[in-house]
C-alpha cells in the first residue's frame, strides 16, 4: 500500500476533476444560500435542492458582468466548471454566470433597479415638473440618424415651427450607449437654454433598449433641471426612463406631440377670441352709447339749474322746518323755567317769613316746641328784615 500526503492526495482529486469534460462545463440549476459579496469583488455561496448542497464561488472578473444582484433564496441557473480547492481539500462550482431561474438576466436586473428607485421616490409624482405650454426651444438627446429624430422634428415642425429644435446626437444602442445619454442631457442642462428635453430613440428589442433601463440614465433624468419627456419607441412596455421622467410618450412622434402646441389650434383660439373680443367690444360700445342717450335725454342734461333749484327749495324747506323747531324747544323750555322758578320761590323760606311769620333758634338749633327753650335761655328770633336777640321769661 502506497503512503501518500494530504497535498498529494488533493492534487490527485484535483487533476481527476480537471480531466472529466462532463465538470469542465456545466449547468446547475440552485437556490443560493450563504451569500456573501467579498469586498474584493469576489462572490462565495452555497447552491441548494431539496437533495443537497454545493460551495459555488464567482471572481470579481465574472460577477462584473452580472445584470442582477444575487441574494440568498433566489432560484438560479449557475454556468461554470467543479474543481477542487487544494488547500481545504473540497470541491466546489467555479461559476462563470448565471442567471435567474425562469426569468432573463435583464428582466432580473430592470425589476430589482426599479423596486430600489421607486423606494427611494424617484418615480413620485411630487418631483415631476410641469412642461411649458409654449417652448421656444426644445432639446433633443437621440441618435442623430433614423427614423426616431426624423419623425421628432417633423412633427414639431408641422405643430409648432415657431420654436427651435436642438439635437445632441447621442449613442442610444449597446457599450457607451447609456454614458452617452447621460451626457446630452447634462449638455442641455449645462450649456444650452432649452425648455424641454426628448430623449428616447425608436423601437427594438429589450436589448437594444437596454440604455434606457440603466441606473446612470435614470439618475440624469432624474436631476435634470429643463423637464424629460421618455421617448423609447415601445407601444406597451415600460423603461426605467419612462418611470423617472416628467411625463412618457410611447413613441418618439407622440414625445413632439406632447412637448409643442398644436399651431393650428392656436390659430383657431386666436380667431375665435379676436370675434368674441370684437362682439364684447360691440355690446360694450352700444351699452354705453345707450347709457349717454339716456343720460342727454335726462332733465338735467336739459337744465342743468333745475337740479340746483331744486336743492335750494329743498334747503329752504329743511331751514324752516329747523327754525320751527328751535323756536318750539325754546318756548317749551321758557315755559318749564318758569313754572320751576314759581315752584322754587314757593318753597323759599324768606318769602314764608314776608307773610308774617318767624323762626326761633337756640344755639342748639331751630325751636320747634315750647319745651325746647328754658326760662332766662337766650334765642333769635327771625323775622323778614333781620333778628331779634330775645330771653325766655
Amino acid at each position: 500500500m502506497r503512503i501518500v500526503s494530504v497535498g498529494e492526495l488533493n492534487n490527485y482529486i484535483k487533476r481527476k476533476f480537471d480531466a472529466d469534460a462532463n465538470l469542465a462545463a456545466i449547468c446547475i440549476r440552485g437556490e443560493i444560500s450563504n451569500f456573501k459579496h467579498h469586498y474584493s469583488g469576489h462572490m462565495y455561496m452555497s447552491l441548494k435542492d431539496a437533495t443537497g448542497a454545493i460551495k459555488a464561488v464567482m471572481f470579481k472578473s465574472s460577477a462584473a458582468s452580472l445584470k442582477f444582484a444575487p441574494k440568498d433564496g433566489m432560484s438560479i441557473l449557475a454556468v461554470g466548471r467543479v474543481g477542487v480547492y487544494e488547500r481545504d481539500g473540497v470541491y466546489q462550482l467555479y461559476i462563470d454566470t448565471m442567471i435567474p431561474d425562469g426569468v432573463g438576466a435583464l428582466y432580473a436586473a430592470y425589476e430589482q433597479l426599479k423596486a430600489e428607485l421607486e423606494e427611494k421616490g424617484y418615480f413620485d409624482p411630487s418631483h415631476k415638473k410641469e412642461l411649458p405650454r409654449y417652448p421656444e426651444v426644445i432639446g433633443v438627446v437621440t441618435a442623430s440618424t433614423g427614423a426616431a429624430v426624423r419623425d421628432i422634428i417633423n412633427v414639431i415642425s408641422r405643430r409648432f415651427p415657431l420654436c427651435d429644435i436642438k439635437v445632441y446626437p447621442a449613442k442610444v444602442q449597446g457599450i457607451g450607449a447609456a454614458e452617452s445619454i447621460c451626457k446630452g442631457i447634462e449638455y442641455f442642462n449645462l450649456h444650452t437654454k432649452a425648455d424641454v428635453l426628448i430623449v428616447g430613440r425608436g423601437g427594438g428589442s429589450i436589448e437594444d433598449l437596454w440604455a434606457f433601463n440603466e441606473r446612470e440614465v435614470a439618475m440624469s433624468i432624474y436631476n435634470s433641471q429643463i423637464p424629460v419627456i421618455s421617448a423609447v419607441g415601445h407601444e406597451t412596455d415600460f423603461t426605467i426612463a419612462d418611470f423617472v421622467a416628467d411625463m412618457r410618450a410611447p413613441t418618439p412622434s407622440a414625445a413632439a406631440e406632447l412637448a409643442t402646441p398644436d399651431i393650428t389650434e392656436i390659430r383657431a383660439f386666436l380667431k375665435n377670441a379676436g370675434l368674441r373680443l370684437t362682439s364684447a367690444l360691440t355690446s360694450l360700445a352700444d351699452s354705453k352709447e345707450q347709457r349717454l342717450k339716456l343720460a342727454m335725454a335726462s332733465t338735467v342734461m336739459k337744465n342743468p339749474m333745475s337740479a340746483v333749484d331744486n336743492k335750494a327749495l329743498y334747503l329752504d324747506e329743511i331751514t324752516n322746518r329747523l327754525l320751527n323747531v328751535y323756536t318750539k324747544l325754546t318756548d317749551d323750555c321758557a315755559l318749564r323755567l318758569k313754572e320751576a322758578s314759581y315752584k322754587l320761590g314757593a318753597l323759599n323760606p324768606v318769602n314764608v317769613l314776608q307773610r308774617g311769620y318767624s323762626v326761633a333758634k337756640t344755639a342748639k338749633g331751630v325751636v320747634r316746641k315750647k319745651s325746647d327753650l328754658r326760662k332766662g335761655e337766650d334765642f333769635v328770633l327771625t323775622v323778614s328784615d333781620g333778628d331779634i336777640e330775645c330771653i325766655v321769661k
